[in-house]
C-alpha cells in the first residue's frame, strides 16, 4: 500500500486498521509462543514449567491480555485519528479489558500454584496425613484468593467511572445505617467466612478425613467457604454449614492417623472353648490382607444368665479396611463355631418338671416313709 492510498483513507478507518493490525500481531505472537512452548514440553517434559499447568491456565488470559497490550502500544496513533469522545470511549474500553485480563491471569496463576502443591502432596498415597492437611489449606486459600481477585477487579473497573465514584460517595454518607443493616443481613455469611478461615488454620477437619456427623459415617469430600460436603458410605452427600464443625461435636477418625481398631462382638454359650476361639481368630486375622499386623485380641467382656459376650479386637490401616476385616472375622468365626463347636452357639434351654398333684385327689400319693 502506498502512502498516498493510506492518506486517502478517512481517519476513523485508519484508526480501525491500526487497531486490527495490532490485535492480529498480538494473536500471532500468542499462537507462536504457546505452540512452541507446548512442542518443547512434549519433547522434553522435564523442561516444561509446572508440568504444563502454567500453559493450560494462562493461555486464554494471555489471548486477551496480549491484544489489549498491543492496542495500548498503538493507542497514540489510534487516538490522534479519533475525536475526543471516541478516544475517551476507547480508553475506557481498553482499561476495562486490561483489568479483566489481568484479573483472569492472576486467577490462572492461583490455580497453577494449587495444582503444583497438590502434585507434590499426593492425597492418594498410603500415609496421606500431610497431604490432606495441605490440600485443605490450599483449597480454602484458593477460594479466598479468587474471591479477593474478583472483588478487587470489580472495584478497579467501577472506580474508573465518575458515576460510580459519586454513587460510592453517597453510600459512604449513609454508612452508619447501611452498615448496621448489612451487618445484620450478612452476619451468618460473614460467620461462615470466618469459620472457613479458622478451619484452614486450625484444621479440625481436612479433605478426605473420615468423620461421623449427624449419625452418618463418611469422608470429607469438599470444603468451601460456606459449607462442607461429606460423602456418605452409600454415596449420598451430606451438606453441612462450615460453622457446624466449630459449634457442634463430631467424630474425626483420621485426625492424627488413619489407623483404627475394629471390634466384632459375639454372644455365645458359656461352654465355648475360649482358647480355641482365640487361636482361630488369630489364624483368620493373620490370613487377611486387611490386617496391618499390629494388634489382635480376644476378650470375654460380659457374662449373662444365658450367654457370654466375647469381643474380637483387631487393628487396620484405615477405617475402610477395618470394616472389611470385622466382616471377615464375623463370617469366619461363626462358620468355625457351626462346624467345630455347634454347642457354643447360644441356645434356649427348657427343662420339663413333673406336674404337682391336683388338690382333692381321691388317691393321693402317700408321703415317703408312710405305712400302707
Amino acid at each position: 500500500m502506498t502512502v498516498a492510498a493510506w492518506s486517502s483513507w478517512p481517519p476513523p478507518v485508519q484508526a480501525a486498521a491500526i487497531g486490527v493490525a495490532a490485535v492480529l500481531a498480538a494473536w500471532v505472537l500468542h499462537v507462536l509462543f504457546y505452540r512452541g512452548v507446548a512442542r518443547l514440553g512434549r519433547r522434553a517434559p522435564k523442561l516444561l514449567l509446572f508440568d504444563g499447568s502454567l500453559l493450560r491456565h494462562t493461555a486464554r488470559p494471555a489471548a486477551l491480555l496480549l491484544p489489549v497490550l498491543a492496542l495500548y502500544l498503538a493507542r497514540p496513533w489510534i487516538v490522534e485519528r479519533l475525536t475526543a469522545p471516541s478516544a475517551k470511549v476507547l480508553g475506557d474500553v481498553l482499561y476495562v479489558l486490561l483489568v479483566v485480563a489481568l484479573t483472569w491471569l492472576a486467577a490462572g496463576l492461583v490455580l497453577v500454584a494449587q495444582e503444583t502443591v497438590e502434585r507434590r502432596f499426593d492425597i492418594g498415597a498410603e500415609d496421606n496425613l500431610t497431604a490432606r492437611r495441605v490440600r485443605t489449606q490450599t483449597d480454602i486459600i484458593r477460594r479466598l484468593a479468587l474471591v479477593a481477585l474478583g472483588v478487587l477487579g470489580l472495584a478497579a473497573v467501577l472506580l474508573r467511572f465518575a458515576a460510580f465514584r459519586r454513587l460510592g460517595t453517597g453510600i459512604l454518607a449513609s454508612a452508619g445505617v447501611a452498615g448496621i443493616i448489612l451487618g445484620l443481613a450478612a452476619q451468618r455469611t460473614l460467620g461462615n467466612l470466618l469459620a472457613g478461615i479458622q478451619i484452614a488454620i486450625t484444621q479440625p477437619i481436612r479433605v478426605d478425613d473420615v468423620v461421623v456427623v449427624e449419625g452418618e459415617w463418611g469422608r470429607v469430600e469438599e470444603i468451601t467457604l460456606s459449607y462442607v460436603v461429606v460423602r456418605i458410605w452409600d454415596l449420598r452427600r451430606l451438606i453441612l454449614p462450615i460453622s457446624y464443625f466449630l459449634e457442634k461435636p463430631f467424630e474425626n477418625w483420621t485426625r492424627t492417623s488413619a489407623k483404627v481398631l475394629g471390634s466384632a462382638f459375639f454372644h455365645l454359650d458359656p461352654r465355648v472353648p475360649i482358647d480355641a476361639l482365640r487361636a482361630e481368630l488369630e489364624r483368620v486375622v493373620a490370613a487377611s490382607g486387611n490386617w496391618d499386623g499390629d494388634l489382635v485380641r480376644l476378650h470375654v467382656t460380659d457374662t449373662g444368665e444365658r450367654s457370654i459376650e466375647v469381643r474380637a479386637l483387631m487393628s487396620a490401616a484405615d477405617s475402610s479396611r477395618a470394616f472389611e476385616l470385622r466382616c471377615e472375622v464375623r463370617e469366619a468365626l461363626i462358620g468355625w463355631l457351626q462346624r467345630e463347636h455347634p454347642e457354643s452357639l447360644p441356645v434356649l434351654r427348657l427343662e420339663e418338671r413333673p406336674a404337682p398333684p391336683r388338690s382333692g385327689s381321691s388317691d393321693p400319693t402317700p408321703p415317703p416313709g408312710a405305712s400302707a
